[in-house]
């Protein structure tokens, strides 16, 4: 069934295409109802807006914690067609038909520097998501929309139907914001599950995961396997989830795996290091007193494997050294925290091979855990984060190892 639009609300911490969109609901005569920063950015844009306060005739209190949670706003969502319009008019509340609300950027705080337990705390938001559950529960009557990358598809929808949204629409829009709501509320479960003191934390009755897609895959481990790339909301530093790509085809899902693995082991050292990997595997690994040189030993570790493998540096990939690897080798995959611009040059020259940058690299795992799936479940361990050193090592030989044999015996450990 079509519902026309006559009434929306938009509430955006999220900016993107806002004016745009308010000015093709005005053509279609809607009338808008905003809150706080989304009105008056609206109002500065020539926009006829009414604010929410006005409206209710209750003012946002409390830094803005409390504007939305009122019955002519949750009552005019979650108002049955057909069924509460009376009780609507003897209590003046009227239908609202499009709800436009994306939440407060919890996963960016807690995401950056320095960010406190107090600035993650006010960054739970409270009223829009209860806004957008009313919504969606009421999608047979009100469209929402959560993701800015849905306004173009909507807003065709209102110019082909006259104004109005169809149920077919409603419906995946409401699955995505209750999907919306449920990864922003296990978020915030798992950053509080975090701050708790108790030894076992970190393995709840409940484990609370949420990821987002970075990328569809062409295929999985085999050709037959569809797949796809997720990301940790809240990760950041230098991880495969949250490398660029500088040029070559987006990678693969061996690729990506054994680009993990290359990253997690040549990250555990300071001097100038390389690993080789292959079928995730390290075939060649070594650390020296220049990149360049512990490539070259990582690569004589094992010639034959090196072919076609991935190849991970932990510091700024130089020209010398990407011009060693070129000349030397074909390399499927070359990840490095950063590559300079003669290095670049160098590789311009080799347009298929993938290279990717995955920032400053730090010496640890940003992830305390990590996760491995089985049939119907999941082993959730802690990082090993155990380091060796040469005073760990027994000589049971009569020779005894170089200084180099010793580090690159540490290195495959």
């Amino acid at each position: 069934m079509n519902v026309p639009v006559r009434r929306a609300l938009l509430s955006v911490s999220d900016k993107t295409g806002l004016v745009e969109l308010a000015t093709h609901l005005v053509h279609h005569r809607i009338e808008i109802l905003s809150t706080g920063g989304t009105a008056e950015i609206l109002a500065s844009g020539g926009i006829p807006v009414i604010d929410v306060s006005s409206y209710t005739g209750f003012p946002e209190i409390m830094g803005g914690r409390v504007k939305t949670l009122h019955p002519k706003i949750h009552g005019g969502l979650l108002g049955r067609r057909g069924i509460d319009e009376e009780v609507m008019a003897a209590h003046a509340i009227a239908p609202i038909d499009l709800l436009v609300v994306n939440l407060y950027p919890f996963a960016q705080s807690i995401a950056r520097a320095g960010s406190t337990p107090a600035e993650a705390i006010e960054n739970i938001d409270i009223g829009g998501p209860a806004m957008l559950r009313a919504a969606a529960k009421n999608h047979a009557a009100v469209a929402v929309v959560v993701d800015p990358a849905d306004y173009a598809a909507l807003l065709d929808e209102l110019e082909r139907e006259g104004g109005a949204t169809r149920l077919k629409t409603r419906a995946r829009l409401a699955a995505k914001a209750f999907a919306h709501s449920a990864s922003y509320d296990t978020l915030i479960a798992h950053y509080l599950l975090g701050r708790e003191p108790r030894a076992d934390a970190a393995f709840p009755d409940v484990l609370p995961l949420v990821f987002t897609r970075v990328q569809a895959l062409r295929y999985g481990e085999n050709p037959q396997q569809q797949a796809a790339l997720y990301r940790e909301p809240a990760s950041g530093g230098s991880t495969i989830a949250t490398a660029r790509v500088l040029q070559g085809k987006d990678p693969s899902y061996n690729n990506i795996a054994d680009a993990d693995a290359a990253i997690q082991c040549v990250r555990q050292f300071e001097k100038p290091a390389c690993v080789i990997v292959k079928h995730a595997n390290p075939c060649g690994a070594a650390t020296r007193t220049t990149l360049l040189a512990a490539y070259e030993e990582a690569y004589r570790t094992d010639p034959v494997s090196a072919y076609g493998g991935i190849i991970a540096v932990n510091q700024e990939l130089d020209a010398a050294s990407a011009q060693a690897i070129i000349a030397r080798q074909f390399v499927e995959v070359l990840v490095a925290p950063g590559v300079s611009d003669a290095a670049q040059k160098i590789l311009n020259t080799k347009p298929n091979i993938r290279v990717l940058e995955f920032g400053e690299l730090a010496h640890g795992r940003e992830s305390a855990l990590e996760y491995r799936s089985v049939s119907g479940g999941l082993l959730v361990q802690s990082i090993d984060s155990g380091a060796v050193s040469a005073s760990d090592l027994e000589l049971v030989t009569k020779r005894a190892p170089s200084d180099s044999e010793i580090v690159d015996l540490i290195f495959a450990w």
